[in-house]
């Protein structure tokens, strides 16, 4: 009897687990390469997010432009004055002795004011304690005194308030009498009108009605029609 050859299986087994093995290896080229696809992606999406999130820089332009044109106007307002400044130099003024009649009458007007707020200070004040007398005073216990006492107050505040205002115009026009331009109209120094007779100059007797005046009765109308 003629002996049976063995059938040899390990081929077959190396062969199923190479390919196998290849199966295996190109599943995970497969997922590394999707996973670094994704990746991919979402940094594609990062870089997107990023780019508008920035915000454009508007805000210095407009910050520049308002700058140029502050610039822009006081400029002008010191060119104006440079101009103004020339033209009153050409301009001649009162004389010294019209000047010193017009001191004499602001410093009585500033002398009489300077005593009304003394005395007004002194009617909101109480003397015996030295302080302002507010509605907790005992010189007023009865409610409707006390509202009469605040209106009192408030008169007084009030007109204390527009006397202070008007020494600081007679001081300013004591300030102008000092540098020689007091008396010239101030709508009149570049351009005269001639709406007066003493154009450019405020007449006289507006001066010494209104020693703080700074411009003729018809300016003034003009003026109080725009407004």
């Amino acid at each position: 009897m003629a002996k049976k050859k063995p059938i040899k299986k390990k081929k077959t087994k190396s062969i199923s687990n190479k390919k196998s093995g290849k199966k295996v290896k190109s599943m995970a080229k497969k997922t590394t390469s999707k996973k670094t696809t994704a990746k991919k992606k979402t940094s594609a999406a990062k870089v997107k997010k990023n780019k508008v999130v920035k915000k454009p820089k508007a805000v210095k332009k407009t910050r520049k432009k308002v700058v140029k044109k502050r610039v822009q106007v006081i400029d002008d307002f010191d060119a104006r004055a440079a101009g103004r400044a020339e033209a009153i130099k050409k301009i001649k003024g009162y004389s010294k002795k019209d000047l010193e009649h017009f001191r004499k009458i602001i410093i009585e007007k500033r002398d009489e004011i300077i005593t009304q707020l003394q005395n007004l200070k002194e009617q909101m004040m109480d003397t015996s304690t030295g302080e302002y007398i507010n509605e907790n005073s005992p010189y007023s216990l009865h409610m409707a005194e006390q509202g009469t006492d605040a209106m009192e107050r408030e008169k007084t505040f009030l007109y204390a308030q527009r006397e202070t205002k008007f020494l600081g115009y007679l001081e300013a026009a004591l300030n102008r009498i000092d540098t020689g331009t007091y008396g010239i109209c101030l709508d009149c120094i570049e351009e005269p009108k001639h709406l007066c007779d003493s154009c450019p100059l405020v007449p006289k007797a507006r001066l010494e009605a209104v020693p703080h005046s700074q411009v003729c009765v018809p300016i003034k109308q003009l003026q109080e029609k725009k407004d």
